[in-house]
């Protein structure tokens, strides 16, 4: 076997609360987060080259000259350092569907593709904590991109506890043209003086809890009109919740029933927003 194909899953931040920032900048999160099915297809090729390449569908996303700044790069180059392969060479293909600054993790999750990738590729048989301490390394929210499903998330990504699954539903994502800076999203939750804080300890795996655990933080401080617009015409559609995901600034909305769903869809898509009908996923990146 000298290639394989992982699908890159996407994820939902079901409730997000900033909890504080770390000495080294690092803001400490409390998070339950959703693999849901849209996804990224990664596919690695290993090879005599010496080097990372990599190409992608999307040529906003760095490829070539700018691979190294690519997740995917950083990911592929931490697995062999950490697992000690001299024999390096790989090439990576990325056919891009998760739109980039949207909060989905599709730089985390084509990340997290790799390194569950290179892990059968290479035979090196890592389990999931030792595929996550790799994961840690490239970016926070990769080690959940890998292990997937419910997952209350802590720390900075890396505290991972099962979460009760969230019950069947039909998931519209919708984002507009625009994307939202998450360096500039945290700084300006950094400018929040709040004393409370939200409860994702409310969530119990149905829809209905969602809105009591709090929502996202982050839709206190954007000023995206379209966020505030996909979130109007989920509600108007009948979305048992709707929420923005990360920092933004894709809007997400459950919903119990298919025909809800494909009228939000079709009402999105006719304003030229992006807009796709997922489900949530038990797991995360496997080959």
């Amino acid at each position: 076997m000298n290639s394989i194909t992982v699908p890159a899953y996407a994820k939902i931040n079901l409730t997000l609360d900033v909890t504080g920032k770390r000495s080294d900048g690092y803001h400490t999160l409390d998070s339950v987060m959703q693999s849901v099915s849209l996804c990224d297809t990664v596919e690695i090729s290993a090879n005599n080259s010496g080097l990372i390449t990599v190409d992608c569908t999307d040529k906003s996303v760095p490829c070539g000259e700018t691979a190294e700044r690519n997740i995917a790069y950083k990911a592929a180059a931490a697995f062999y350092r950490c697992t000690g392969i001299s024999d390096i060479g790989l090439h990576i293909s990325i056919e891009k569907h998760i739109p980039s600054e949207a909060g989905l993790g599709g730089g985390s999750s084509d990340g997290a593709a790799v390194i569950v990738g290179m892990n059968k590729l290479y035979g090196t048989n890592l389990s999931d904590k030792q595929l996550c301490e790799i994961g840690l390394k490239v970016g926070a929210d990769v080690p959940f991109c890998i292990v997937g499903g419910t997952k209350l998330c802590c720390g900075i990504g890396e505290d991972i506890s099962p979460a009760p699954p969230l019950e069947d539903c039909f998931i519209v994502i919708g984002k507009g043209s625009s994307g939202i800076s998450t360096r500039e999203a945290y700084e300006k939750i950094d400018s929040l003086n709040l004393s409370e804080r939200l409860n994702s300890g409310l969530y119990d795996g149905s829809l209905s809890s969602l809105s009591k655990a709090g929502g996202n933080i982050f839709e206190m401080v954007t000023d995206n009109s379209d966020v505030s617009e996909i979130k109007r015409i989920n509600t108007e559609c009948g979305a048992a919740y709707s929420a923005m995901s990360g920092s933004g600034s894709a809007v997400f909305g459950l919903y119990r029933g298919l025909a809800d769903a494909e009228k939000c869809l079709s009402l999105l898509r006719e304003k030229g927003f992006f807009a796709e009908i997922c489900t949530p996923l038990p797991y995360g990146a496997k080959p």
